[in-house]
C-alpha cells in the first residue's frame, strides 16, 4: 500500500550563513588590540588623571584610585565586546594560562597570545611616552622618576607594602579573577553578560589592592609599564609575572577538578 502522503524531497541549504572561525592572525591582533586599550585605558588615567592638584576651591581635581579602578573596568568591558567574539577576550597572560589550565584554551596558542599581548601592551605605554613628550616641562622625567604607574613593593608599594604581600595578593586577586572568568564564560552555565561581569570583578579588584602594588594580575600590563619605569620597577617585575601566572593556573586547574566534572549515570 502506498503512502497517500509521501514526503516531499528538500532542498539543500546553502552554508553560506555558517560562520567561519577567524583565522589565526585575526585572533592575535584581536589580542593586542584589546590589551593596547587595557593598558592605555587604566595608564593613561593613573598618569594624566589621577592626581590633578586642587581646585579652587580646595576640591581635588584628580580621579584618584577610584577613577583609576573604574578606567580599568571600562576598558576591559569595552574590549571583551569589541574583540572577545574575535580572540576570546584575554588581554591577559595570566589569564591565557588560567583558561589553558581549565581547557578553554589551546596549549599550543599560549605563547603566540603571550606574545600579542605583551606587544599591544608596550605600544600603549609608548604612545603615553610619546604624549608625555610634548606634555609640562619635566612632566616626563617626574613620571619615570615616579616609576611611571608601575607596580612595586616596598618603596615602590603606594602605602608601603612588602614583597610578601605583592605576593599573595597577586596570586589570590589574579586566581580570584581567573575564576570569575571561568565561571561566566562557562559553556552551558555562563551568561551574556561576561564582559560586564569581568569589568566589573576587576574593577573590584583593583580598589582592593591598588594600594598594595599598584594592583598587577596582569603580566603585560606590569611589563608595559616597568619599561618605562626605571631601575626598581623594572627590578621587580618578575613578581609580577610570575605569581598572577601561578595564581591562574591554581585557578585553571582547580576549577576544572572542582566545577567541571560530569555526573556519573
Amino acid at each position: 500500500m502506498s503512502d497517500p502522503r509521501p514526503d516531499e524531497p528538500i532542498k539543500p541549504t546553502a552554508l553560506d550563513h555558517t560562520p567561519v572561525a577567524p583565522s589565526t592572525a585575526a585572533t592575535l591582533v584581536a589580542e593586542a588590540f584589546g590589551t593596547f586599550l587595557l593598558v592605555l585605558g587604566v595608564i593613561s588615567t593613573a598618569l594624566f588623571a589621577a592626581d590633578f592638584g586642587l581646585g579652587g576651591n580646595g576640591t581635588p581635581l584628580g580621579v584618584g584610585f577610584t577613577g583609576v579602578s573604574l578606567a580599568v573596568g571600562i576598558t576591559v568591558i569595552a574590549g571583551a565586546y569589541a574583540f572577545g567574539p574575535i580572540s576570546g577576550g584575554h588581554f591577559n597572560p595570566a589569564v591565557t594560562f588560567g583558561l589553558a589550565a581549565a581547557g578553554r584554551f589551546p596549549w599550543s596558542g599560549v605563547l603566540g597570545y603571550i606574545i600579542a599581548q605583551i606587544v599591544g601592551g608596550l605600544v600603549a605605554t609608548t604612545l603615553i611616552v610619546l604624549i608625555g613628550l610634548f606634555g609640562p616641562d619635566g612632566w616626563l622625567a617626574k613620571a619615570q622618576d615616579g616609576g611611571f604607574a608601575s607596580n612595586g613593593f616596598g618603596e615602590a608599594s603606594p602605602g608601603g607594602f612588602g614583597i610578601g604581600a605583592a605576593i599573595i595578593v597577586e596570586v589570590l586577586f589574579t586566581a580570584i579573577f581567573v575564576i570569575v572568568i571561568l565561571g561566566v564564560t562557562h559553556s552551558t552555565r555562563g551568561t551574556t553578560f561576561a564582559g560586564l561581569v569581568i569589568g566589573l570583578t576587576l574593577t573590584l579588584i583593583h580598589l582592593a589592592i591598588i594600594p598594595i602594588d599598584n594592583a598587577s594580575v596582569n603580566p603585560a600590563r606590569s611589563i608595559a609599564t616597568a619599561v618605562y619605569g626605571g631601575g626598581t620597577s623594572l627590578a621587580q617585575l618578575w613578581v609580577f609575572i610570575v605569581f598572577p601566572i601561578i595564581g591562574a593556573l591554581i585557578a585553571g586547574f582547580a576549577y576544572k577538578a572542582l566545577f567541571d566534572g560530569t555526573k556519573k549515570a
